[in-house]
């Protein structure tokens, strides 16, 4: 497999503006740009496998780019943890997408990733560059299970100290079962870009997001959990693109019902299942894979 290159983009913001990182695969020149945006408290090299493997069959006609959102990775922290919202990581994929000036473009969004696609694809009078012509949402719409916001909650900003990346895997899959089946090799590929230096000096490592993407998450109530759905189910509605919905059987997140809501409006979105999988595939079993590059290549 070859490795990404990594570059960055400024983002405007009220405290003075912050940096984020991207991975970028595949032709840096080529004008299809298929978008990967990662979940929650995840980061851009989530999408290792897919890329390559977009890249093998597309070769020198892609590029595939995988944003750190803003918080996570090799991304800045924001001054204000309040801003750990959907509208300001809509904001940072404009600005991306204005440096990258794509000609076609595509769009996969794993949970958080799908939010933030479906609030900029429901954007009336998109600019060029943004408009997107394809849509794969991983596992999310516009109503979240409260059973899973709660379950989020439990673990979000519980940062860990471990003494191995085999230790810090181990640890992470107690939270990541739902994932589905994986290797221990392919686990630890998933794990090893979650991690960073401890920076006390020792060899310990701890998980590469800010703590503080907990604040604002702590803030959600049924209430306003419901709000958002109304918000959201208008920005789906608006959608135009042609849209692939991906949902493990056994999510939490996604309910069934929500599935079938998104194939009967706005987009009508196609809808592929993956049994033995909850929230949320992750695009490295094989299946998986191909039922991406299908949509995205076809």
């Amino acid at each position: 497999m070859s490795d990404p290159t990594q570059q960055f983009v400024q983002c405007p913001d009220a405290d003075g503006g912050h940096r984020m990182a991207y991975w970028q695969w595949g032709n840096p020149a080529a004008s299809h740009v298929v978008l990967c945006i990662h979940g929650l408290t995840r980061q851009g090299r989530d999408f290792d496998v897919l890329a390559q493997a977009l890249c093998d069959q597309a070769g020198s006609a892609i590029r595939v780019v995988c944003p750190d959102v803003v918080g996570r990775g090799s991304s800045d922290w924001l001054k204000n943890p309040q801003a750990y919202q959907v509208p300001t990581y809509a904001a940072d994929m404009f600005a991306l997408l204005a440096q990258l000036q794509p000609g076609t473009l595509d769009w996969l969004g794993t949970s958080m990733g799908g939010l933030i696609g479906m609030a900029v694809a429901g954007q009336p009078e998109l600019p060029a560059f943004a408009k997107i012509r394809r849509l794969v949402l991983n596992d999310v719409g516009p109503v979240i299970e409260w059973q899973a916001v709660q379950r989020i909650g439990q673990y979000l900003g519980n940062m860990g100290q471990f003494d191995s990346v085999q230790q810090a895997a181990d640890a992470l899959w107690a939270n990541a079962s739902s994932f589905g089946p994986h290797t221990p090799n392919q686990w630890l590929a998933l794990t090893r870009p979650q991690l960073k230096p401890l920076g006390d000096g020792s060899a310990r490592l701890t998980l590469h997001y800010d703590p503080a993407l907990a604040l604002p998450f702590a803030t959600v109530t049924q209430e306003s959990a419901a709000q958002g759905e109304a918000l959201l189910w208008q920005a789906y509605d608006q959608i135009q693109a042609d849209t692939l919905l991906v949902r493990g059987v056994d999510s939490d997140l996604l309910s069934a019902a929500t599935a079938q809501a998104m194939t009967q409006r706005g987009p009508k979105a196609r809808l592929i299942e993956f049994a033995g999988v909850g929230h949320a595939p992750t695009f490295v079993a094989a299946d998986q894979v191909h039922a991406v590059l299908s949509f995205l290549l076809d």
